[in-house]
């Protein structure tokens, strides 16, 4: 910049030129600048940045180390077994014939001369009542016994304990159907399937059902017809499949099942422990 500039003036003053006017009308610029520029370092407008750069290491505020994170495994909880489902439903409206209240009012009759107890009730009410006084009387070896054509076991006679029970025992169980199932090896229409048991339903208890029901019809059958049947109820849904021809388990689990915790009448009603 200096070197241009004195050629300019070397130039000049070989061409004649007067240079201290020019010279002297410049250098109150430069001044002017001169002083701007200091008047401007001296209140602090122009900052240098070497300054944030070249900052004492005291002057710095000391960063935290990064906080180390260690992995921690999860512990997966304990398997808990699922409870019996107890969902409220709508109950089931049973239109009884002839023939049903016919059956269902000379069960309920023996039943109350068993336990001894008039309950004065009709129809299936009074046969759940009389139900229920026998099951807080009596032991479970006692109730089975409250509850007593002989045919040789055969495919024939398989399918017509099948075909009789889905006639003449829906008054007692609900509507009920016939099914195939696989004896040695051939299929056979030995099986009733009943959607949802109309007295287990009405008890909601698993005692009455296996000590009432299951077991009272399996003895019955297997002495009185001379056939076996095993009765698989499902507490779940509360369906049900009697098997004919199927000798019930030594360790059935449904003598292993415990009642339900909240609906059972028998608990409601008669403070026991049905289970057992």
């Amino acid at each position: 910049m200096e070197v241009a500039t004195a050629s300019v003036l070397l130039a000049a003053h070989a061409h004649g030129v007067p240079l201290l006017p020019a010279l002297s009308s410049a250098a109150p610029s430069l001044t002017k600048r001169s002083c701007c520029y200091d008047t401007r370092r001296k209140r602090g407008g122009l900052r240098p940045t070497v300054r944030a750069v070249m900052a004492r290491p005291q002057d710095v505020a000391a960063v935290p180390p990064p906080v180390s994170r260690k992995m921690v495994t999860a512990v997966p909880p304990l398997p808990v077994p699922p409870p019996v489902r107890e969902t409220p439903t709508t109950p089931t409206v049973y239109r009884d014939n002839w023939f049903d209240m016919l059956a269902i009012g000379y069960l309920s009759r023996n039943l109350q001369e068993a336990s001894g107890m008039k309950n004065g009730k009709d129809g299936y009410e009074g046969l759940i009542e009389a139900a229920l006084a026998i099951a807080g009387l009596f032991r479970v070896d006692q109730q089975w016994e409250t509850i007593k054509v002989m045919m040789p076991p055969s495919k024939f006679s398989r399918e017509y304990f099948a075909a009789f029970t889905t006639i003449f025992f829906p008054w007692l169980v609900g509507p009920c159907e016939v099914k195939e199932s696989e004896v040695d090896g051939k299929k056979e229409k030995n099986v009733v399937y009943i959607p949802k048991c109309r007295f287990l339903e009405s008890t909601n208890c698993v005692g009455m059902c296996t000590n009432l029901c299951k077991i009272p019809c399996q003895n019955f059958i297997q002495k009185s017809l001379g056939t076996a049947v095993y009765m698989s109820p499902n507490f779940e849904d509360m369906s049900c499949e009697m098997i004919f021809g199927q000798q019930p388990p030594e360790d059935d689990p449904a003598l292993k099942q415990p009642c339900f915790r909240t609906k059972c009448i028998a608990k409601k009603n008669q403070q026991v422990n049905c289970s057992i």
